[in-house]
Order: structure tokens, then C-alpha cells, then sequence
């Protein structure tokens, strides 16, 4: 399991808690590590437009999306789900990867306080092999201003209130991808970890053709 090092500022909690539930992942900003990779994790904290630079200066954009339209696992957190859509509102407008249609927005203005910071709940849509044994409705921590807007209702795995109720958890095929940050969710977030390791290891597709995942890069 390669954990792609583009400078994000949650790298070494995400590697820590994957190391915890299993044998400790490759940190790598290498390409042809992600080639090679059984599955990746791309973790993430702060601007969508520092996260896309990071990832375009360090050569790791297209392999990105060439390994996920491989139909390999592969799990975002936080910003590394945000970079999975078309673009960010973020600064008025940030293209991302493009690999899951969608766009991420702000909050806006709210009675509640921006960024969404601390525990929330996520109800579960359906059933994931992710989320095997974790009851729906139990908290994970959050801390963002931006949310996901998934083009199809069906990517939203998981879904969380904060003034309006976003996708606080997706997955597509050999995707799934994070808002909240499971690396500080206590055991339930080590949990999570543990169950996407497991999925990983199975071969990390829902669907019977690995093929599907090319749809993914479109």
C-alpha cells in the first residue's frame, strides 16, 4: 500500500493509523511506486489549489488517474476526496483530478460556524464492505470548509448534516473517498481503515469487472 506524499500535512497520521491495523504503508512521491501499488491512499489537508500544484510539480497527476481508471483501490481523505472531483469553487474555481463527476463546494453563509470543525455523524445509504460493522449514524471527526456535490446521488455512501446535508463519504467502483478524517476518529476510524485494508486486499472493486473502473477516468 503506497500513502502519496504531495506534502499534505495529515501524511504521517494517515501512515500511523494504516501502520496501527496493518504492516506500515510506503510513503512515496513516486510514480512508478503508484504503478506498482495494491492500493493507494491519498491523504490531504489545506487548498485545493496547493493540492493540485503539489500534485502537478511532484508528476503524480496523471498516474493518479491512469491507476485509478486501472480499476485498483483506492481511498481518499479529506482533501484527497475534494481532489477527486472536477473542480473546486475554492478561490473561485480549481480544476482537480475530473475522476469522479462533481463539483465541491463552500458552506456559504451559515448560522453555523465555518469550517465544520470537530464530530459529526454519517448515516450510511447502503451497504460497503468499508464500512462492515460500523454502525450507521456513528461519528467520525470532521474539519472543513468545502464539501463534495456528487453528480449522482448514488456515488454518496455516507451522508452528514451541517446546515445541509452533504456526501460525507463516496465510493465508486474501486473508489472511496473520505471528508471526514477516520486517522482521528478513534477507533472507529481505525476500523474504517481496517475494513478498506481488507477490501484493498480482496481485490477493492464492487462491481464484478475491474474494467468498470475506467469509467472513472472520463
Amino acid at each position: 500500500m503506497v500513502v502519496v506524499d504531495y506534502g499534505a500535512g495529515n501524511l504521517r497520521s494517515v501512515a500511523r493509523a494504516i501502520a496501527h491495523v496493518d504492516a506500515p504503508p510506503v510513503i512515496s512521491a513516486d510514480p512508478a511506486d503508484i504503478d506498482r501499488a495494491g492500493a493507494v491512499v491519498l491523504p490531504g489537508v489545506g487548498a485545493a489549489a496547493d493540492t493540485m500544484a503539489n500534485l502537478r510539480s511532484r508528476g503524480l497527476e496523471q498516474p493518479l488517474r491512469e491507476y485509478i481508471a486501472g480499476g485498483r483501490p483506492f481511498l481518499g481523505v479529506c482533501m484527497g476526496l475534494q481532489a477527486l472531483f472536477e473542480y473546486s469553487e475554492e478561490g473561485g474555481r480549481q480544476d482537480c483530478l475530473g475522476v469522479l463527476p462533481g463539483v465541491v463546494r463552500h458552506f456559504g453563509r451559515s448560522a453555523l460556524k465555518v469550517p465544520h470543525m470537530g464530530w459529526n455523524t454519517v448515516e450510511w445509504t447502503r451497504d460497503h464492505p468499508v464500512i462492515e460493522g460500523i454502525p450507521s449514524g456513528e461519528h467520525f471527526y470532521f474539519v472543513h470548509s468545502f464539501y463534495p456535490e456528487p453528480a449522482h446521488a448514488d456515488d454518496a455512501l455516507g451522508i452528514t448534516e451541517y446546515g445541509l446535508e452533504f456526501a460525507s463519504l463516496v465510493a465508486r467502483e474501486n473508489v472511496v473517498a473520505s471528508q471526514f478524517h477516520p486517522e482521528k476518529s478513534s477507533d472507529r476510524g481505525l476500523q474504517f481503515y481496517a475494513n478498506f485494508i481488507r477490501w484493498a486486499q480482496a481485490g477493492g472493486q464492487t462491481s464484478a469487472s475491474a474494467a468498470a473502473g475506467a469509467n472513472l477516468a472520463r
